[in-house]
């Protein structure tokens, strides 16, 4: 894959100055007209590999329409920072096999709330031309006044608490999506008593389920 070629030739002063470039190129601003469907994918690590998962849901029931995975061999080393250089790969072919392209995707990762700007969410948006949201349960960047997320002083997401006595979920535009648009549609999908917007939450059940299917040897279950 272009990516993993890429990645094993650079070292991390050059991946930086390619992040810094791709950010540039990243539109914070809604790349669609309306939402019928939306999808999410994620990844779990399984011993040397990483299992990814892709799924589509009916907006805004969240009712499952399809679901694909992929499992990728020898993946690269864990980057802080640089994530989407190991797990956009295993992202990109389970996305890859969806019959139904979604509306919009969400990615558990960060979207433009990253140093550079460019979290996973906005990477794998770039590479699929798709508008993305970024969702993660730690924030690592930003400040947080009063649910904004503040970078320099612009909003650039939201702290979102989806269930009571729970900590919150941090969400922001990934690529073609606005930030209002986030706060509209997010908690939308949140579905009692799961603390992740339904799609990504049914695509974490699914890959956990399948990582566990494989430590038990029992590839015949796995989804």
């Amino acid at each position: 894959m272009v990516v993993e070629k890429l990645v094993r030739v650079m070292d991390t002063f050059e991946l930086k100055k390619e992040q810094l470039k791709l950010a540039a190129k990243i539109v914070v601003r809604d790349g669609f007209s309306t939402v019928k469907t939306i999808g999410a994918v994620i990844c779990q690590p399984f011993g040397t590999k990483l299992m990814a998962i892709a799924v589509v849901c009916t907006f805004p029931s969240s009712e499952l329409i399809e679901k694909k995975t992929f499992l990728l061999e020898n993946p690269l080393p864990y980057k802080p920072g640089y994530e989407a250089y190991r797990e956009m790969p295993a992202m990109i072919e389970a996305y890859n096999q969806l019959e139904q392209e979604p509306d919009l995707l969400l990615v558990y990762g960060t979207g433009v709330l990253h140093p550079r700007g460019l979290g996973i969410a906005s990477h794998l948006g770039l590479a699929l031309n798709k508008a993305t949201m970024g969702i993660i349960s730690t924030l690592l960047f930003g400040k947080v006044e009063k649910g904004k997320i503040i970078v320099d002083g612009e909003v650039k997401g939201f702290e979102i608490t989806t269930r009571q006595h729970a900590n919150p979920i941090y969400v922001s535009p990934g690529h073609l999506v606005s930030v209002g648009t986030v706060l509209h549609i997010i908690p939308q999908l949140i579905q009692y008593p799961h603390k992740l917007p339904e799609p990504l939450h049914l695509a974490q059940k699914m890959v956990k389920k399948n990582v566990k299917n494989l430590r038990s040897n029992d590839t015949r279950e796995i989804e």
